[in-house]
């Protein structure tokens, strides 16, 4: 939540001192040999401050504190970081209104919602002071219009993170804009904006946003494979795409993204119904070719290195997709070691698809190996 340089001891013997005192007396603490009169809490060192308030506090806190004096609201704007106003039930617009100048180094900011309450006025007040900003979190937020994505924009120029999801309002001309802007979003959620996540977006988002590494298409039921495969081309570090509920896609979108996404740790097509065996067996075919380079690899190396359960897809939910037949499903379990259909570590999700209960992982043929991967995970 904050950021500050620490003297542990220091700070140790100015919260003991203001302990015995109660905060409502001067006392003296003794650091390094120099006596420092504290007259109460608020004129607790800032150091001292950020620390308390990273432990014991939240959201609530560090905006309460900011209000008891000018020292305190000083402190907080230049030392807290990160943000979260997510267990406001009311009157969240108002409050990021008139908050937004104090906290002006904010990095991480959540407005995640219940009901919604920001609105374009709070986005702005946002964009306008806080140019630091690198992760926020808008989702849920119905009230907004494209004004907030473009302030945004000016503003928030070095966002790597933003969730939108379910912001129906926003239109895909505001975010090919932000886009063009924000040049170093690697996260990106979209599930649920139907007009923002077009075609068009994502030729944009490939243009402007190469170091993407995780897309939310889902339920933006206007894409269609000319943007998945533009994303593909231009977005090469892909770790995680999901795409479920876009009904138009078919395997031309899986295939580009087995070819142009080495990285891609996660994909999820469910509800895709134009899916056939292409789609898998190119996942699969992808898998071999990558394995047989890395052995090449493995032998300059000296055998230091192996494919194992970090390397291709850990995540693939192909629930719905009824065309699948379980040779080419099986083709894709056999070809990525983490991707598990026992319950301990269900990461190959078929639900809905009755034909291929028969695809299984390794560990139904090696129950130990199972017992091996559970203990490995919690080795750490």
């Amino acid at each position: 939540m904050v950021s500050a340089q620490l003297t542990s001891g220091n700070l140790d013997n100015s919260f003991n001192a203001l302990m015995v005192s109660g905060g409502g007396e001067s006392v003296q603490a003794q650091n390094g040999g120099t006596g420092t009169t504290f007259l109460g809490w608020k004129d607790l060192p800032m150091e001292l401050l950020l620390r308390i308030l990273s432990v014991a506090g939240d959201g609530r806190m560090v905006i309460a504190s900011s209000g008891v004096c000018t020292g305190w609201r000083d402190a907080l704007g230049w030392g807290v970081t990160s943000l979260s106003f997510s267990w406001c039930q009311d009157h969240m617009n108002e409050l990021l209104m008139s908050l937004a100048h104090k906290f002006t180094k904010l990095q991480v900011l959540s407005l995640r919602q219940i009901k919604p309450q920001v609105e374009d006025s709070a986005v702005e007040a946002v964009a306008n002071n806080c140019h630091d900003l690198r992760e926020l979190d808008l989702s849920r937020s119905f009230r907004l219009s494209d004004r907030s994505l473009y302030a945004l924009a000016h503003g928030c120029l070095h966002l790597t993170r933003l969730n939108i999801s379910g912001c129906s309002n926003f239109s895909d001309a505001a975010l090919i804009y932000l886009t063009s802007q924000c040049r170093n979003l690697k996260c990106l959620n979209l599930c649920g904006c139907v007009r923002a996540a077009s075609d068009r977006a994502l030729q944009a988002i490939a243009r402007n946003c190469g170091q993407l590494q995780s897309l939310n298409l889902g339920w933006c039921d206007t894409v269609t494979d000319w943007g998945v495969t533009r994303l593909a081309s231009g977005c090469p570090e892909l770790r995680a795409v999901d795409l479920c509920g876009c009904v138009l896609i078919t395997d031309e979108s899986v295939v580009a993204l087995a070819n142009g996404c080495p990285h891609l740790r996660s994909l999820g097509l469910y509800y895709c119904q134009n899916i056939t065996d292409r789609a898998m067996y190119s996942l699969a075919a992808n898998s071999r070719i990558r394995s047989k380079g890395m052995s090449w690899g493995t032998a300059e190396s000296g055998g230091r290195r192996s494919r194992d359960d970090k390397d291709g897809l850990s995540n693939l939910n192909i629930s719905q997709c009824t065309a699948l037949t379980p040779p080419a499903v099986q083709a894709v379990c056999d070809s990525f070691p983490a991707l598990h259909t026992c319950p301990e570590r269900h990461s190959l999700i078929i639900s809905g698809c009755l034909s291929l209960t028969a695809v299984h992982c390794a560990c139904a043929l090696h129950p130990h190996r199972a017992g091996r991967a559970m203990l490995s995970n919690h080795a750490y």
